[in-house]
């Protein structure tokens, strides 16, 4: 039960006690934190093996058509600006937080599996996106062969997906369409490859509440 301040709404260290408190949401708090780190240590290594494997150049009518420009700052303008509001919500709702953290285990894995076992070759006139920040988990090197699904689109519908005000989700929308888009127009990915990530993060969305009971822990919120 949250302890709520003056304003109606728990602090934000009210919200964390309260979550830490509870043994369902502090297990999945600390060991999805915990999963994700290892993921995310790992993927430098798993990137690098797959930059260095030849795959094959699809024939994609949509890029054909579409010239290549770079929108680089567009994009990541777009992706931390989401990236910034999730982290402010999930400040005040930690359910918020366990949801994208479980879901994004997931995800990573299904990624990797994927991009494993199909190996493409970076679209014609791919112009390379470059950011400082998420270049740390690339091992700081170009890689632009993790291609099916887009990773970028993936953290965008995520984000969407774990977000609860009206407002945030038809903002979170909006800036899907805006990114799958611009990847396109920089020719990073494959049509395929946007086109998929919403479908099957929705699925593992799906699959992940239900496996890991994620609804009972918003329910039980309050």
């Amino acid at each position: 039960m949250y302890i709520v301040s003056e304003l109606g709404k728990p602090s934000i260290k009210q919200a964390w006690t309260a979550a830490l408190q509870s043994p369902k949401k502090r297990d999945k708090l600390l060991i999805g934190s915990f999963i994700v780190a290892i993921l995310l240590s790992s993927l430098p290594i798993f990137f690098s093996h797959i930059q260095k494997r030849q795959g094959i150049v699809l024939d994609d009518w949509v890029l054909a058509h579409v010239p290549a420009y770079d929108v680089s700052i567009i994009i990541f303008t777009i992706i931390w600006g989401m990236a910034t509001l999730i982290f402010v919500r999930s400040l005040y709702n930690p359910v918020i937080y366990i949801n994208y953290v479980c879901t994004l285990i997931f995800i990573n894995l299904a990624r990797m599996i994927t991009i494993y076992l199909i190996a493409l070759d970076p679209p014609v006139g791919l112009i390379h996106l470059a950011d400082p920040l998420t270049e740390v988990f690339y091992g700081n090197t170009v890689i632009t062969r993790d291609l099916f699904f887009s990773g970028h689109t993936s953290t965008m519908v995520l984000i969407f997906l774990c977000l609860e005000k009206r407002n945030d989700k038809i903002l979170g929308f909006i800036c899907i369409v805006a990114v799958m888009v611009l990847l396109l127009v920089q020719h990073i990915h494959y049509t395929i490859d946007v086109v998929a990530a919403p479908i099957l993060v929705y699925l593992i969305f799906l699959g992940v509440r239900k496996i890991l009971k994620l609804d009972t822990l918003k329910n039980n919120e309050n």
